[in-house]
């Protein structure tokens, strides 16, 4: 264990401190980012006919395909990461205070990414004003994919003025130490404060994060996303009430993965192994096996009620999706993570970071794979299949794959911003870890 004291000055390096490898990554992100941009600008030229997308029924394709299964996966990792953030404080789970803020900021870029995807796949992004916004108080009733970005929008305020309340204790006691270029956003995040607010704003940022915890289930990731295909009777591989707990658990994996590789990244880039501890990804991985087992079981429930002398439309629904390698591939990458960590609770010298952060990628790709798989497979497979000649087929353009890329250099070009304006540890928790530092010292005598 380190036996460093944790300081301000830890936090403040990323800020004041720019290595050759910040701009490589930085570099790397943003040609990502901008070879998906320049796709669909060329989608916007020529139409949506460029992607792999097409008319469903008769027309013997999908109308929703890489697009919504990856807008389904940003938006769990968002989901998650803030229900992680908000459980370190209802819980009092102090261990994972330095990373809390980590997984803040992934639930803010987890929503731009998904909303980005929205406007991608609307083909036209007048549309959002035109169709969505101009026409809101009759669409609100009507379209699932409109209450989809009511409870995105409600979450990205909730999130935000939850994570600008933390940062304004932050901003007030460093501002001296802070970059003076970017005085007038730190102005205005501190507009008003008084040492007398910080009793006030934890209280409100505890009910936040108890809102936070109660909406999840009832109307984000356990809720109105799921319903979303859920409640759909005639695409038999997404109906049933099962959809709203997979949804969660699938959130919660792809999160605790992400805020993962982000501790592994802050951590190796910044020298933090005396802020986020080898005891944080020990926890953290111990939290991924209990997702990932009730991920498989939930798997294992549909499975088994969709071949087991099922209806003809969800037999064919399920033996589709069961005929796909990826999706083999992708239950195997979850059951292999859960394995190993079962392996590595009983046989500890197992554990090393390297291989945690092996778990997340692997959780990632996988719960990514599952939910393509998910929608393309939705569509593909309805009960009325009548109206098809042939089966239906869908290949992803290298557009619509180039946009998964493009959204993670979006996300990681948020990251390396934020970390040159805020600091991404709490000084909350510089201030815990300092206290339990100085009560662990050993005592000396004169």
């Amino acid at each position: 264990m380190s036996t460093k004291t944790p300081s301000e000055a830890d936090i403040l390096r990323p800020i004041r401190k720019t290595s050759k490898t910040y701009y490589v990554v930085f570099a790397i992100a943003a040609l990502a980012l901008g070879v998906f941009l320049v796709g669909w600008f060329y989608q916007l030229a020529e139409g949506m006919a460029v992607t792999g997308l097409s008319d469903w029924g008769t027309g013997g394709g999908v109308t929703w395909g890489v697009y919504i299964g990856a807008f389904i996966w940003w938006v769990g990792i968002a989901h998650g990461g803030i229900i992680l953030s908000a459980a370190v404080r209802l819980l009092g789970m102090d261990r994972y205070m330095p990373v809390a803020r980590l997984a803040e900021l992934l639930t803010i870029a987890g929503l731009s990414a998904a909303g980005f995807y929205i406007i991608v796949h609307m083909g036209r992004p007048d549309r959002m004003v035109t169709s969505v916004i101009g026409h809101y108080h009759i669409t609100v009733h009507n379209s699932p994919l409109v209450w989809d970005v009511t409870v995105i929008t409600a979450y990205f305020v909730l999130t935000a003025t939850y994570l600008a309340l933390t940062l304004r204790y932050d901003v007030s006691r460093l501002r001296d130490d802070l970059p003076g270029h970017f005085g007038p956003v730190y102005s205005m995040l501190t507009i008003g404060y008084s040492e007398r607010e910080d009793e006030i704003v934890q209280r409100m940022v505890w009910w936040l994060a108890l809102a936070i915890i109660i909406m999840a289930p009832l109307l984000l990731h356990g809720g109105v996303i799921p319903w979303l295909f859920a409640v759909l009777p005639t695409y038999p591989r997404w109906f049933g009430g099962v959809q709203g707990p997979q949804f969660l658990t699938i959130a919660l994996t792809s999160a605790i993965s992400g805020v993962i590789l982000l501790s592994f990244a802050f951590r190796r880039a910044y020298d933090w192994e005396h802020i986020i501890t080898d005891d944080v990804f020990r926890g953290l991985l111990l939290w991924l096996g209990f997702f990932c087992l009730l991920f498989l079981w939930l798997q294992l429930q549909q499975v088994t009620t969709g071949t087991f002398k099922p209806p003809v439309d969800l037999d064919a629904a399920w033996h589709a999706t069961l005929e796909e390698p990826l999706y083999g591939v992708a239950m195997a990458m979850v059951a292999t993570v859960l394995a190993f960590i079962f392996a590595q609770t009983i046989r500890p010298s197992l554990f090393t970071k390297g291989r945690a952060v092996v778990c997340g990628v692997a959780v990632l790709l996988a719960t990514l794979t599952e939910k393509v798989l998910f929608v393309i497979e939705g569509f593909l497979h309805p009960s009325f299949e009548i109206y098809r000649a042939t089966p239906g087929e869908y290949v992803p353009s290298l557009i619509e794959i180039s946009s998964i890329l493009g959204t993670i250099g979006l996300v990681v070009l948020f990251f390396l911003t934020v970390a040159k304006v805020f600091p991404v540890v709490e000084l909350h928790a510089i201030e815990h870890l300092r206290e339990d530092h100085t009560h662990e010292e050993p005592a000396t005598h004169d």
